[in-house]
């Protein structure tokens, strides 16, 4: 079943309308005729819905029945060192699918990417528009928070950090996301800080441990920026019971 976002506050029996974008979307490239059934998100719910109006510039649709929750109980934070290139489209679209509620672009001591100031409105524009359409394929019922770079040393001032932090590091001991989750069994909300290609230095390292982050191992391979986030929000999820 095709997925939209409505404009408006879900509620049983209401109409709701789809943005100019959405509308378009259904009429002129999916051929949706009115009659035709669709999946409505909104506001953290999901609904099943029937187009009773559609054409090129607006489109209407009956909430039919309240379908369930998609969203995982546990909340992760993404806190990704800036790669270089266009990995972040990536790491954001397949994080988003893999159910993190917010990330967090992070500019380190080593990351090689550092866009200026009108760089990183356009980059945050699309990262906001990949996590969107990323929630649209993968059934998500909220759209996770893309926010505005941060400095290591501001992700401790940031009012959402987490109480639980994490960050993978080569280095780390044997803790790994198992011991992790064995010795913090009722979590409801946790942050994970990937560093960028370049690793992370070590004055980072020491701050972030001072400041409270438990650094892990994800064994004895050293993995890419693109793959250690994903590999990590992967591990939690299915330590916590949300890939059951």
């Amino acid at each position: 079943m095709h997925r939209f976002y409505a404009n408006d506050d879900l509620n049983p029996g209401s109409v709701v309308t789809l943005a100019e974008e959405d509308a378009r979307h259904a009429c002129t490239v999916l051929r949706m005729k009115p009659g035709q059934q669709a999946e409505i998100i909104r506001s953290g719910e999901r609904w099943s819905a029937e187009f009773l109006t559609l054409s090129p510039r607006e489109a209407s649709l009956k909430l039919l029945s309240p379908l369930p929750s998609s969203e995982p109980s546990l909340s992760v934070t993404l806190y990704q060192g800036l790669p270089k290139s266009d990995k972040m489209d990536l790491i954001v679209q397949k994080a988003v699918e893999l159910g993190v509620t917010r990330i967090v672009p992070v500019l380190m001591e080593r990351c090689v990417s550092r866009p200026d100031p009108k760089d990183s409105v356009r980059k945050l524009e699309r990262w906001r528009k990949i996590a969107r359409e990323a929630c649209k394929q993968s059934g998500r019922c909220i759209i996770p928070d893309v926010s505005d770079i941060l400095s290591v040393k501001n992700i401790i001032l940031d009012p959402q950090l987490p109480g639980v932090n994490i960050v993978p590091w080569e280095n780390a001991d044997s803790c790994g996301p198992l011991a992790f989750s064995n010795s913090h069994p009722d979590l409801s909300s946790v942050g994970i800080l990937i560093g960028p290609e370049g690793g992370i230095d070590q004055a980072e390292i020491d701050f972030l441990c001072n400041s409270g982050f438990i650094p892990v191992t994800l064994g004895k391979r050293i993995l890419r920026t693109e793959t250690a986030g994903l590999a990590a929000i992967s591990a939690i999820m299915c330590l916590y019971g949300e890939m059951d």
